[in-house]
């Protein structure tokens, strides 16, 4: 039976852990956590072994999860592949781009799975358009959140925007040819809100903003393309569908009017919902099974690597931009 341990357990490996408690076809020997405080917490929580060391974790495990801060992810990614340990790693992948590339050589050498925890993906309102045609016209994004003390160390293009990034490259398949973007930092010396326009290859245009200084959250993605709109709510986990034409018989009218020479447009409409969907659930069976059945996961490490490209050339944007302000 595999054997999955987690390296790192705090806010969002804490989840990490309780979910993979749910999957009957794998065992967790352990964690590991530099907190000794936290990780008594968490065994005795958990009723799960607090490891000493990485070193002795590593040895328990086929494979692990890899929840530390960014900054940690690739001496501790690499040290897991080194031991012939398949890893699961948070977004972003690292924090420099070199860094990632040397991850997925040592991966590739050793031919273990290498996932990047971009878990929109998983997402039951972006699951709703697998079986869809997509050709995007413009793109609309927005991904704003409260303020929050995790993440603060690194600007909000890597710790939120980087999602919505992850998305547009994985439905829109063209070179980029331009970008433009502009942000600032508010509450924190890193940036806190940023908007990119990014300008595609085939004449598809994307317009992104997050930010984290909002007095709400707001998770939503936009594509228009033509004879259709669609509206993806990930906060929701709803995805509604408006086209000029039935896609299927779960569509239904709700508009029909005149535009001038005498043509005539229908409007139909359907929703899908799926909020009792676990998207992390489904993220770490996904890596489950690229490691038992010997395929590739759904977001490879490739994926988190051209997602962390695009990253840094917004980021680089900004701050030549930044650095023309006069104060």
């Amino acid at each position: 039976m595999l054997k999955i341990g987690i390296i790192g357990v705090g806010y969002l490996g804490n989840f990490h852990l309780k979910n993979l408690l749910t999957h009957k076809n794998i065992t967790v020997p352990g964690f590991f956590d530099i907190d000794e405080n936290r990780s008594a917490f968490i065994a005795a929580d958990y009723r799960v072994k607090s490891f000493a060391s990485r070193a002795e974790l590593l040895q328990a495990c086929d494979a692990v999860f890899v929840v530390v801060p960014t900054k940690s992810h690739y001496e501790v990614t690499q040290e897991a592949l080194e031991n012939g340990l398949h890893v699961f790693c948070e977004k972003p992948v690292t924090e420099k781009i070199e860094q990632a590339e040397r991850l997925m050589k040592i991966a590739a050498q050793k031919g273990l799975v290498l996932q990047v925890g971009h878990i929109e993906r998983f997402n039951p309102a972006f699951k709703a358009l697998e079986h869809c045609q997509l050709y995007p016209k413009f793109i609309e994004c927005h991904r704003i959140s409260m303020f929050n003390e995790r993440g603060i160390k690194s600007a909000v293009i890597p710790e939120l925007m980087i999602h919505d990034l992850d998305i547009l490259l994985t439905i829109v398949n063209s070179k980029i040819t331009d970008i433009q973007a502009s942000g600032t930092p508010v509450l924190t010396d890193n940036v806190d809100i940023a908007n990119v326009r990014i300008n595609f290859e085939n004449g598809c245009v994307a317009n992104v903003t997050a930010s984290r200084i909002s007095d709400k959250v707001v998770r939503k993605f936009r594509i228009f393309q033509e004879n259709a709109y669609i509206n993806i709510d990930f906060l929701e986990k709803k995805t509604e569908f408006f086209a000029m034409e039935p896609l299927d018989k779960n569509y239904y009218l709700i508009k029909n009017f005149d535009l001038p020479g005498h043509n005539k447009k229908t409007i139909y409409y359907k929703c899908i919902e799926g909020k009792e969907v676990n998207a992390m659930v489904e993220e770490q069976k996904n890596f489950i099974d690229a490691v038992t059945k010997n395929q590739p996961p759904l977001v490879t490490g490739e994926d988190g690597l051209a997602a962390l490209k695009l990253a840094h050339r917004i980021e680089a944007v900004i701050q030549k931009n930044l650095s023309k302000l006069e104060f």
